[in-house]
């Protein structure tokens, strides 16, 4: 079967599956009182339930494992290192999205979500997730090699600044779940072009469950992300940039996903500098962001700002 069917069927899978299961994760968090509750920094004037995320992983590994299992039941997928980097993936997935539900649930401590953070990227670079090579910009066919230990330092800033720039944005009901799918698809069509069948089904997967989820998730939402939504969002992006590279050592492997998610990988790198320079936690919390700012200081309302964005 060709690929671009095959991805479709992966996009309807995973929103099927994820349309399915939200209803019922709602349903879970609103039973047992795992909501979150309106604050200061909350753009929300209810509780919601917080542990969306659940219901887009569902999707998203219901998709891959249906899909993988018919590709390779009928030896249309017989890479196995195609096959080993979507396991890998698939299993520090799970990782992190367990530590974003502990964090949906129980409230870790920012030191110690980050450190877990750090566990599982580190397991991830353990497995092979490693940038190894970038082309370089400036001069094509030249290519800039990183030695360890750089190689493992740089993927491990990679990892945890993009998960962490994720999170972030999601600050606005349907924010995120929108720029998953607008980018998601984004690097699909890329991942297409330079001929990675598994990273644009895995990034098909993504776009279905992000999309399945977004009917509940739109202003005015009935359920949020929540940290594991935010945190499995993030890691799915940042491991499929490091496969990418690995595989091609081209720098648009790094650089598409950088356009594809400027705004919030910028508007992290802006947060730092504001609360550094306010004498402010780099983790403590505020109603400085981008999308905030759109909403209090321009006057859009909530389905505005995201609209625009």
């Amino acid at each position: 079967m060709p690929l671009l069917p095959i991805l479709g069927i992966v996009v309807a899978l995973a929103a099927i599956t994820a349309a399915f299961a939200t209803p019922l994760v709602r349903k879970l968090a609103t039973h047992v009182g795992m909501v979150d509750e309106v604050g200061e920094r909350r753009m929300h004037e209810q509780p919601k339930p917080r542990i969306g995320g659940i219901a887009v992983f569902l999707g998203f590994a219901f998709a891959l494992f249906s899909v993988l299992g018919y590709l390779i039941a009928r030896n249309q997928l017989r890479d196995f290192d195609k096959i080993h980097d979507v396991i890998g993936m698939l299993f520090g997935g799970t990782l992190i999205l367990m530590v974003g539900i502990w964090d949906d649930i129980m409230g870790m401590r920012p030191r110690n979500k980050f450190v877990a953070q750090i566990v599982v990227a580190g397991i991830s670079l353990l497995y092979g997730f490693v940038i190894k090579d970038i082309e370089n910009p400036f001069h094509r066919g030249d290519y800039i090699h990183f030695a360890v230990p750089w190689n493992y330092a740089l993927s491990l800033v990679w990892y945890v600044g993009m998960m962490n720039a994720i999170n972030f944005i999601d600050g606005l009901d349907g924010l995120l779940s929108g720029l998953t799918a607008i980018s998601g698809a984004s690097l699909a069509i890329i991942a297409v072009g330079h001929g990675h069948p598994e990273l644009a089904l895995v990034l098909a997967a993504l776009v279905g469950g992000s999309l399945g989820f977004l009917p509940f998730n739109y202003n005015p939402a009935t359920i949020i992300l929540g940290d594991s939504g935010a945190l499995f969002i993030g890691y799915v992006f940042a491991t499929v940039s490091i496969i990418g590279t690995s595989k091609t050592a081209f720098t648009i492997s790094l650089l598409i996903p950088l356009v594809a998610l400027a705004l919030p990988i910028l508007d992290t790198f802006v947060t730092i500098i504001r609360r550094t320079s306010m004498g402010k936690k780099i983790t403590e919390g505020d109603r400085g962001h981008f999308h905030h700012q759109l909403v209090f200081r321009f006057g859009l309302n909530v389905r505005q700002a995201v609209l625009l964005i």
